[in-house]
């Protein structure tokens, strides 16, 4: 889905395809298939926009097989959608029964994980459209916070400097522009805007970036025009928009609501919290531990949980979506003279987790779902004077 900015910039908007588990290339056609078509005809779009997640295996393959991403190509056209954008924050096996950590690795101080962001290059640069200005992918904020150390972050910049070499390399031999952004997320060493701006400062703009994950901003309870402000001082660019949303819990010491949050806690994938009071904020590496355990969160002030919930279906009371702060950050990101960036990726990966009484029934009950998410954030930036193209 295309819309434009009064600027004249054309805003690609897309639902993160990672909410899906297919590994290889053959999973990867099905789900354009039957999700991308079908949250399409639920649109009534003309093109839908995807955000691929694709697997380090599937990934290789098509890096190395120009007849396969003429495949996925194929079903990309025959489906009715498009792709500007990839997640190549998850390496593989991100439905995996228990993913929590796993999530992280290989990171930035290994090899792996530069392959495999060069090979996503290659595949989206045959893949995305022929009149796309350029494409974006989401990588991991160097790594999860420990173990951290000066060698680990000089490996880490010897592979973003390499990075920005391969991609200029595939721009020369594809002839398409593709830049990455580092997806700052809790717990990891880069959280918050201010490590952004400190630890990647001096990356090449026109190849690397950020990705603003708005889930992600408002667990750490960031301004959003601060933390913009704060990248663009910082000379990142914002390389691409994920509208997500987060748990939020106002009186986390009260027992439904804590009852409410218990719901929650599940064992596939990493829920951090973090509780702001009296100017300060606690961390917990994962809701069980904030709820219990041998250093609970104290419940003394407000609780923001990484667990991506529907950006148009906010958990019901006594708990709370963080949308409004999702809202204000399209604003100022959109709300200007100028489009701060040009992709948008509506990333709920969560609803095969979600409390079972929010689960949607089937593929039809994934495929409304997500035809919601896509309606809700295409209406927020209309009204900030984009237009549906």
């Amino acid at each position: 889905m295309r819309l434009r900015h009064p600027d004249g910039t054309v805003v690609h908007l897309a639902y993160c395809t990672n909410v899906h588990p297919a590994e290889d290339v053959d999973g990867l056609i099905e789900q354009i298939r039957t999700y991308g078509g079908g949250v399409r005809a639920a649109l009534g779009a003309g093109r839908l926009g995807l955000g691929l997640w694709l697997p380090a295996r599937a990934a290789a393959g098509l890096a190395g097989d120009p007849r396969g991403a003429e495949r996925v190509r194929a079903a990309l056209d025959a489906a009715g959608c498009e792709v500007v954008t990839l997640n190549a924050f998850p390496y593989a096996g991100f439905h995996a029964p228990t993913v929590k950590h796993d999530v992280y690795h290989p990171d930035w101080t290994e090899r792996a994980r530069l392959d495999y962001t060069l090979d996503c290059a290659r595949v989206l640069a045959r893949i995305m459209p022929d009149d796309a200005a350029r494409g974006s992918i989401s990588t991991v904020p160097l790594a999860w916070r420990t173990p951290w150390s000066p060698d680990r972050h000089r490996a880490a910049r010897e592979h973003l400097d390499r990075l920005a070499e391969g991609l200029g390399a595939v721009a020369e031999s594809e002839g398409r522009t593709i830049r990455v952004g580092l997806e700052a997320e809790p717990g990891c060493v880069v959280e918050t805007s201010a490590q952004a701006a400190s630890l990647l400062a001096g990356l090449p703009g026109d190849r690397l970036g950020v990705c603003l994950d708005t889930c992600h901003l408002a667990v750490a309870f960031e301004d959003p025009g601060a933390a913009l402000d704060r990248l663009g001082a910082a000379g990142l660019p914002v390389v691409k928009l994920q509208a997500s949303a987060a748990v939020e819990a106002a009186r986390p010491d009260e027992p439904a609501t804590r009852a409410a949050l218990a719901a929650f806690a599940e064992d596939r994938f990493l829920h951090q919290v973090r509780e702001h009071a009296g100017g300060t904020t606690s961390a917990r590496d994962d809701l069980p531990g904030a709820l219990g355990g041998e250093a609970p969160l104290p419940g003394e002030g407000p609780w923001r949980v990484h667990f991506h919930v529907p950006v148009h279906a906010p958990p019901a009371e006594p708990l709370r979506g963080t949308g409004d702060h999702l809202a204000a950050t399209l604003g100022r990101v959109f709300g200007g003279p100028a489009a701060l960036t040009d992709h948008v990726e509506v990333e709920t990966y969560t609803w095969s987790v979600l409390p079972p009484a929010q689960r949607p029934e089937g593929a039809a009950g994934l495929i409304a779902g997500i035809a919601g998410e896509i309606a809700w954030t295409r209406d927020r930036l209309t009204a900030l004077g984009l237009e549906a193209l």
